[in-house]
């Protein structure tokens, strides 16, 4: 519809697994949630699903359901915490890359049709640098990319953001630091990665904040729980509640009809070129 409100599509990825990204974009979307946004959180893992695990959920349907054409993504979305809309994944069921026209049709049209009823699209996207991840990433107007203080996470958060850069014209990622011990070592994490993309890579980094190593969180992840949401005062939250406030204030996309039919658009055209 035109003049409808831009809708902001971020996805948070990392390179690697065990970086909290998950848990990154579960809290980001409770704390914009509790902020008076309307948020929706799209599993990205196509081959492992695992936001309704993370938050104790039992959907019925996934969105291979939406693919098939037997359901709405309004038919799909879950209830997650403070008022946040989850999108489950089809765990193995359905691999993006082998959609048919038809289908390619049908998430166009899925995702136009929710563009006029969010403020927020986040999409939590699997680990690695699998098509599915670039093909999300590549679709979204924020690319998100967590870290924490591992060699490793450093490595593979380069890798990742050197591929979208030099391969597919990524050209502008925002940095947040996770499980940090002080303000100092995100500071750090992101220098570290700043300095290496400045010197081989046309790419523009901005530093997104930290996420404060936190017991509570842990406490949150075995009550299947945002922590956002169980321990609103713990020093994470805090954390998440800051970035929810720096993520409202990145600018909005431009598109008079919002950003949903384009990211819908753009993900298709990558699974349509993947085939070939």
């Amino acid at each position: 519809m035109e003049g409808s409100k831009p809708v902001r599509v971020i996805a948070v990825t990392g390179g690697k697994g065990g970086v909290g990204k998950t848990n990154v974009s579960v809290n980001l979307g409770a704390a914009l949630s509790s902020r008076g946004n309307r948020v929706v959180l799209l599993d990205g893992d196509m081959g492992l699903a695992n936001i309704d695990v993370v938050l104790g959920l039992t959907p019925g349907k996934n969105i291979s359901d939406v693919l098939s054409g037997d359901s709405t993504l309004a038919e799909v979305m879950v209830e997650g915490p403070l008022g946040m809309k989850v999108i489950p994944a089809a765990s193995g069921v359905q691999n993006m890359v082998n959609l048919s026209a038809a289908e390619h049709s049908g998430i166009i049209h899925a995702f136009s049709e929710l563009g006029d009823q969010i403020d927020v699209l986040i999409v939590d996207t699997a680990a690695g640098i699998s098509s599915d991840v670039v093909n999300f990433v590549k679709a979204s107007q924020e690319v998100l990319v967590v870290v924490c203080d591992e060699p490793a996470s450093i490595t593979d958060a380069y890798a990742l953001i050197k591929m979208l850069n030099t391969d597919h014209g990524v050209d502008h990622f925002r940095v947040l630091a996770n499980m940090v011990r002080s303000d100092q070592e995100g500071m750090s994490l992101f220098s570290k990665l700043q300095k290496v993309s400045s010197r081989f890579l046309d790419a523009n980094l901005q530093y997104a904040g930290c996420i404060p190593h936190d017991e509570n969180l842990r406490k949150a992840i075995k009550r299947q729980r945002a922590v956002f949401q169980a321990y609103p005062k713990s020093n994470s939250s805090i954390a998440f509640d800051k970035l929810a406030s720096q993520v409202l204030s990145w600018p909005l996309p431009s598109k008079s009809r919002g950003y949903m039919e384009f990211f819908a658009e753009q993900l298709v055209m990558s699974q349509t070129s993947a085939n070939f």
